[in-house]
């Protein structure tokens, strides 16, 4: 077995991707990142913490979910010391994990990556609604802009979300659809799927289930996943 050791001056940057799934759905963000700061001490990662007097571990989650959601596509990184392949890692990982929770890759980043957080740019969902024909669907899309009140803490505005909404489609269980995340430009499913209800003349279920199935960066003008940075561990 062998054993990836570094000087600390040059920490490898981890990539990790997980689904959430089940009952963790109703778990919250932070909630979550202490999670994970559990599972990393009884894994054994050899995780890098930082200096001063209340230090912490290394790691950064690519965008916070909504309580609520289920997901495929979450990530976060973290710097480690030195690691095992990422096989092993994987299963170490995953034998700490609880039920509703698996980490699906476990990838070393480049040197010079930036963390997941500053680079999300989009976001694939799926919404479990079969209320929908593709002809309104594509309809709806089709429109110049779509406007919405978007309602803030102090203030409430009309918003053109037609741009953040990079595909749309209906597809056999739901509505599939790839929008804006991140700090430059962020769209909520529920805002589109709430226009596109209004635009179909008919009234959402109370409970409507999402699902995050990736999440994207910008690189050379295209949307890549975030899984597609780094490589793999032997």
């Amino acid at each position: 077995m062998v054993r990836l050791v570094l000087e600390e001056v040059c920490a490898l940057k981890i990539r990790i991707r997980f689904a959430k799934q089940g009952m963790m759905k109703f778990i919250g963000h932070l909630d979550m990142v202490r999670y994970f700061q559990k599972v990393m001490r009884r894994a054994g990662v050899d995780i890098a913490y930082s200096e001063g007097f209340s230090p912490h571990q290394k790691m950064s989650f690519a965008a916070p979910l909504s309580v609520g959601i289920i997901s495929k596509g979450e990530y976060f990184d973290i710097e480690v010391h030195s690691t095992e392949s990422g096989k092993v890692m994987l299963e170490k990982l995953n034998q700490q994990n609880v039920e509703g929770v698996e980490i699906l890759s476990y990838k070393q980043l480049p040197d010079g990556a930036k963390n997941a957080m500053s680079i999300v740019a989009g976001a694939d969902y799926f919404v479990y609604f079969k209320g929908l024909t593709k002809e309104i669907v594509e309809s709806f899309y089709k429109k110049d802009s779509i406007n919405i009140l978007k309602k803030t803490k102090r203030s409430e505005k009309i918003v053109d979300i037609k741009p953040m909404i990079y595909e749309l489609r209906q597809e056999n269980e739901g509505v599939f659809m790839k929008v804006a995340q991140g700090s430059a430009a962020n769209l909520k499913p529920d805002l589109v799927m709430q226009a596109l209800s209004e635009f179909a003349g008919i009234t959402l279920p109370e409970f409507v289930q999402y699902e995050r199935l990736d999440m994207y960066c910008l690189q050379d003008g295209e949307l890549i996943s975030l899984s597609d940075i780094g490589g793999d561990i032997e």
